[in-house]
């Protein structure tokens, strides 16, 4: 990311709306919204950490409301809700954590939530090597809080299903009632 550059459009957007990017309240509004960018669009490094299923665990494993929140790509607005991960153990098993980083290395980026869901799955399902893996996505969204509509408290809700989650439909059951389950 070239920062100095974000810098820079950030300066020439006050102009553009009429805001003086040199008074005293945004002199430093340019640095401050460049580094934010940075920030939410930069996914921390991680090692995804599994370990053999020597137990032979074959139930599902979910990390239910996992705190997400993302860059909207048609407005540069935030969304944030929770997002709902599990899989049915193969061979190996995922470190818990990992669960979340995955959400948040996708969600750091500009974005739309079916893609992110969709991300999120696959790259368990491509890494994992999992029996299946479930995603579910429960996000507001900024563009539809502070803009056009203008609903505030609206969620979003999108799912991504591979293996027997999406093919059998007692696992598909078990596991939106799972991360329905109170």
């Amino acid at each position: 990311m070239d920062v100095e550059a974000a810098q820079q459009a950030v300066t020439d957007l006050l102009k553009a709306l009429g805001k003086d990017p040199y008074s005293v309240h945004l002199a430093d509004t340019p640095r401050r919204v460049a580094e934010a960018y940075a920030e939410m669009l930069t996914p921390r490094a991680f090692t995804m950490t599994t370990f053999p299923n020597d137990e032979g665990y074959d139930e599902l494993v979910l990390a239910r409301s996992i705190p997400v929140q993302s860059l909207c790509e048609h407005h540069m607005l935030p969304f944030h809700g929770v997002a709902h991960v599990g899989y049915l153990p193969g061979e190996r098993i995922l470190g818990l954590s990992k669960l979340a980083r995955v959400v948040e290395m996708f969600a750091r980026d500009l974005q739309v939530q079916e893609r992110l869901t969709k991300q999120v799955a696959d790259w368990l399902q491509d890494r994992l090597q999992p029996l299946g893996v479930g995603v579910v996505i429960e996000a507001e969204h900024m563009c539809m809080a502070h803009r056009g509509v203008r609903v505030s408290g609206s969620s979003t809700v999108t799912s991504a299903l591979k293996g027997v989650l999406r093919t059998n439909p007692a696992s598909r059951q078990e596991f939106f009632a799972l991360v329905h389950a109170a």
